[in-house]
C-alpha cells in the first residue's frame, strides 16, 4: 500500500512562520515518510495510514501557538504500490515535458 498526503501546517499569527514551519517539517524525521516541502506545503509518502496519521500529528504539535491550523490530503492508494515520483511522471509523460514552467 502507498499512502500520499499533502500536509499545510499554518500558525495564525501576525510574526514570521518560518520558524514554525521548519519544526513541523523537522518533526517529521521521527517517522518512516518521505517528504518534499514546497512553497505552499510538504507531500509525505508513508507504506501505512497509520504512520502518515502519526508523522502529521507531530507535525502540528510541533509548532508553538496559540492558534495552529492543519490541512491534511490523503490518497489511500490501497492496494497499489507507486511512488510520488511516479505520479510526476505521469504528468509529464502526458504533457512531453517536465510539468514545470519553463
Amino acid at each position: 500500500m502507498t499512502v500520499f498526503g499533502l500536509l499545510r501546517v499554518t500558525p495564525i499569527t501576525d510574526d514570521d512562520v518560518t520558524e514554525d514551519v521548519a519544526a513541523a517539517v523537522d518533526a517529521l524525521d521521527g517517522f518512516d515518510v518521505r517528504y518534499e516541502t514546497t512553497p505552499m506545503a510538504t507531500t509525505i509518502e508513508a507504506d501505512d495510514v497509520g504512520e502518515l496519521f502519526r508523522a502529521c500529528a507531530a507535525a502540528h504539535e510541533a509548532v508553538d501557538g496559540t492558534n495552529v491550523q492543519t490541512l491534511l490530503q490523503v490518497d489511500d492508494k490501497r492496494g497499489t504500490e507507486m511512488a510520488a515520483e511516479e505520479k510526476v511522471d505521469a504528468v509529464a509523460d502526458a504533457l512531453g515535458r517536465d510539468p514545470t514552467s519553463e
